[in-house]
C-alpha cells in the first residue's frame, strides 16, 4: 500500500475541511429552542384572534420539536398584551399575535407604552378577514348604492352600531362614510354581540362585522348584508356583493392578524416560524378551517409584513384624524 505523505494527505483532506466550515457555521446559527413556545394573543379566550393562534400554534410548536402554547394577556385595547411581547426576551421563546388594533392604536392612544414600528419584528402576515355591511330586514335599500341614496334621503337619522370607538367595524362605517359621501353617526356598544342585536331590534340602522360573527343572524334572515369588503366574493357567502361590485373599491376595511416578535429575535428564528406558518396555510385541513370561520389567508415573507405595517399605519391615521376618533 502506498503511503501518503503529510503533504499529500493535507491537499487530499483540504476540500473536506472547507466543505466542514461550510457547514459548521449554519448549524450554529440555530437558535436553540428547547422550551415551549408562548404565543401572547393580547385578547381573552375565544374571540377570533385567539382562536386563530390556537390553529397555528401546533405548526410553530412542530417546526422547533416543542410545545407552542398560547397566552391569552387581554386589556387596555390590546396594548397590555402587546407591551408584554415587546418586553420579552428576544430568545425565540415569546411570539404576539396582532390584529387591527396593532395598525390603528398608534392613531387612537396618545401614548403608547411601545413603539409600534420600532419594538418588534414582524413575522408573517397570516389572515384577514372582511367585513360585511349589515341592516335590519325593515330597511328598503337591498345594495350598496340603494343605501347611500337611502340615507342621502334621510340626513341625520341613519346611525351605525359598532362594538366600541375606534375598533375596526367603528372605523369601516367611517371610511365607508367618507366613500359614500353621506353621514352616520356612531353608536358604540360594549362588543360585537350587542351591536348586532340592536340592529336586529332596529335601534341602529346599520353594521360592520365579520363574517362569522353575522352568520347566525344571516342565516336567521334577521339582518340582511348589502356588500362584503374582500376583493372577491366570499366562499362562506357567495350571494354577497363586494364593495368594489357596488362602486366603491376604497372601502377595504377588514381584521388582520399576523405574528410578531420582540425586537432582535434572531432572523433564522424569524424565517423558521415564517415557513413553518407558510407551509400550513398551503395544507387543505388548515385552509378548510380557516374558510369556515371566513378568514382570508395571506401568507408571505417578514419583509412583505414588515412593509406592509407602516403603510397601513398611515393609511387608517388620516381616516382617525379626520373623523376625529379617540379610544375610549
Amino acid at each position: 500500500m502506498k503511503h501518503l505523505s503529510g503533504y499529500s494527505l493535507f491537499f487530499r483532506l483540504l476540500p473536506l475541511v472547507g466543505l466542514l466550515c461550510l457547514v459548521a457555521p449554519a448549524a450554529q446559527a440555530q437558535t436553540p429552542i428547547s422550551k415551549s413556545i408562548r404565543i401572547i394573543v393580547p385578547y381573552g379566550p375565544g374571540g377570533a384572534t385567539d382562536a386563530l393562534a390556537r390553529l397555528i400554534a401546533p405548526y410553530v410548536g412542530d417546526e422547533f420539536g416543542q410545545q407552542a402554547v398560547v397566552e391569552n394577556r387581554p386589556g387596555a385595547g390590546s396594548t397590555i398584551g402587546t407591551l408584554a411581547v415587546a418586553k420579552a426576551e428576544p430568545d425565540g421563546l415569546t411570539i404576539g399575535m396582532i390584529d387591527a388594533a396593532f395598525i390603528t392604536n398608534p392613531s387612537l392612544v396618545s401614548k403608547l407604552p411601545y413603539d409600534t414600528l420600532k419594538d418588534f419584528t414582524p413575522i408573517v402576515f397570516i389572515a384577514t378577514s372582511p367585513l360585511v355591511l349589515l341592516v335590519n330586514p325593515s330597511l328598503p335599500a337591498k345594495t350598496t348604492q340603494e343605501f347611500i341614496a337611502y340615507a342621502k334621503a334621510n340626513a341625520g337619522k341613519i346611525t351605525f352600531g359598532s362594538a366600541g370607538q375606534g375598533t375596526g367595524a367603528h372605523l369601516a362605517a367611517e371610511q365607508f362614510k367618507v366613500q359614500a359621501g353621506i353621514e352616520m353617526l356612531n353608536i358604540p356598544f360594549k362588543g360585537a354581540g350587542e351591536a348586532i342585536t340592536q340592529l336586529v331590534g332596529g335601534q341602529t340602522t346599520a353594521m360592520f362585522s365579520t363574517q362569522i360573527g353575522s352568520k347566525a343572524m344571516l342565516d336567521a334572515g334577521r339582518v340582511r348584508a348589502l356588500a362584503i369588503t374582500s376583493k372577491e366574493r366570499s366562499e362562506l357567502f357567495p350571494d354577497i356583493a363586494t364593495f368594489i361590485q357596488g362602486g366603491l373599491p376604497e372601502v377595504d376595511a377588514s381584521t388582520i392578524n399576523g405574528l410578531i416578535a420582540p425586537l432582535g429575535t434572531p432572523d433564522d428564528y424569524v424565517k423558521r416560524v415564517n415557513a413553518a406558518v407558510n407551509r400550513a396555510l398551503k395544507t387543505p385541513e388548515l385552509q378548510a378551517k380557516l374558510k369556515q370561520q371566513g378568514f382570508v389567508t395571506v401568507g408571505g415573507s417578514p419583509n412583505d409584513f414588515a412593509t406592509w405595517i407602516p403603510s397601513e399605519i398611515t393609511k387608517w391615521a388620516k381616516i382617525i384624524k379626520d373623523a376625529g376618533i379617540k379610544a375610549e
